[in-house]
């Protein structure tokens, strides 16, 4: 625990799915040169609404990565000082017109009403960002990790999907296989 960091609160111990389960409609578009746009346009809202307290913002997600087919949905990930200290950046955001999806341990998503924009709140240390960003630079920079993510979206479209997260979760072995290559990447 740094010496600067408030004291922490007690966090959430259970999932809050604001809304509960949404059936997903799925559908892949090719990459849009304009996703990098939307995300800096999310960037500066969020830099704009927080801008008393300390973040780190990047652009996550399949939209972050040139040539990659996608949902048409940017993620971002927003790096906090205490996730518990919802009233510094949860309260601004819902008052911006982010919408709360998911409160749970050490992540809180807010997203636009239309749900084109994702906005996963984090401490800033958690590992979770570090893997969303090992994912994101890999994808970017190895072309055949990057068909094989693109191959396995493609084929989870076939299925039916009731919830976003079980389709998230059917991409779980591949997105581990491509993060370990890119863990031994970075090692070399």
């Amino acid at each position: 625990m740094s010496i600067n960091r408030k004291p922490r609160r007690p966090d959430v111990t259970t999932v809050e799915l604001v809304g509960g389960p949404e059936r997903l409609e799925l559908e892949l578009h090719d990459y849009d040169d304009g996703w990098p746009a939307v995300y800096l346009t999310h960037r500066h809202r969020i830099e704009a609404t927080l801008a008393l307290i300390s973040v780190d913002i990047e652009h996550i997600g399949s939209t972050s990565v040139p040539g990659l087919a996608a949902k048409p949905i940017i993620d971002i990930v927003v790096g906090v000082e205490d996730i518990t200290a919802e009233e510094d950046y949860l309260e601004p955001l819902l008052a911006a017109g982010y919408d709360l999806r998911v409160r749970e341990p050490g992540h809180r998503l807010v997203r636009t009403p239309d749900r084109d924009v994702h906005v996963h709140l984090y401490e800033r240390d958690d590992p979770a960002v570090e893997e969303y960003l090992l994912l994101r630079d890999h994808l970017r920079a190895d072309a055949e990790d990057r068909a094989l993510y693109e191959a396995t979206k493609r084929k989870l479209l076939n299925r039916r999907w009731d919830d976003m997260n079980d389709y998230a979760d059917a991409k779980t072995d591949v997105i581990s296989a491509i993060k370990a290559r890119a863990r031994a990447a970075r090692a070399v």
